[in-house]
């Protein structure tokens, strides 16, 4: 396991990052170190993508664009019209051509980070979910609900934020991209079968 200089990434962060972003970045390394420690995740590796998970959301939307053409990181339709979204794939290429990040998983959970995908790993669930609970945040639904949640079931956190993002998104179907939906669809399907086998204990 790669040992990084935390401080030293934060300092130079800290140059890329507004002041409500870096925050929002530092609640980010310290809830995935808590979810880390909880679910027997790699404490390195979790700290690591929490600090760089943004790296790249301060970028300007149109130099997002050209580095990902310049970097032949491939962009979809749905990401042109939406190129905020490529912070997160971008921000993996940032996380190793700036800050020497060469963990595949490290990076996995950085590019999925913003839309999440079916069958995540359990890296890239603890990046995912700390970026929506950690202690800044608060405007989503059910926050209480959710970041209790996070601390005793992930695959049933990860179907709770998905189904509370989609119905927010939902209120502009055209800003719902198809991961998030995919997403979605596997862990609510993971959370019916979890349903129906309890009922089956029961009777």
């Amino acid at each position: 396991m790669a040992e990084y200089d935390f401080i030293k990434m934060e300092k130079k962060l800290a140059k890329y990052l507004d002041e409500d972003r870096y925050a929002h970045t530092m609640g980010v390394m310290y809830t995935c170190a808590a979810l880390a420690m909880v679910h027997g995740c790699d404490l390195i590796q979790a700290q690591t993508a929490g600090l760089l998970h943004d790296c790249a959301k301060c970028i300007p939307n149109k130099k997002k664009l050209k580095m990902c053409s310049q970097h032949k990181i491939p962009v979809t339709e749905f990401e042109q019209t939406h190129p905020f979204l490529l912070h997160a794939k971008l921000g993996a290429y940032v996380a190793k051509a700036k800050y020497g990040v060469t963990d595949q998983e490290i990076l996995s959970s950085i590019t999925w980070h913003t839309t999440g995908k079916p069958d995540m790993t359990l890296l890239e669930k603890i990046v995912y979910i700390a970026d929506y609970i950690e202690p800044k945040r608060d405007k989503a639904p059910n926050l209480t609900f959710v970041r209790k949640l996070a601390f005793q079931d992930l695959d049933e956190c990860m179907y709770e934020i998905l189904k509370d993002s989609l119905a927010y998104l939902e209120e502009n179907p055209k800003d719902v991209d198809t991961t998030t939906k995919e997403a979605f669809l596997y862990y609510k399907d993971l959370h019916i079968k979890r349903v129906s086998q309890t009922e089956k204990e029961i009777n």
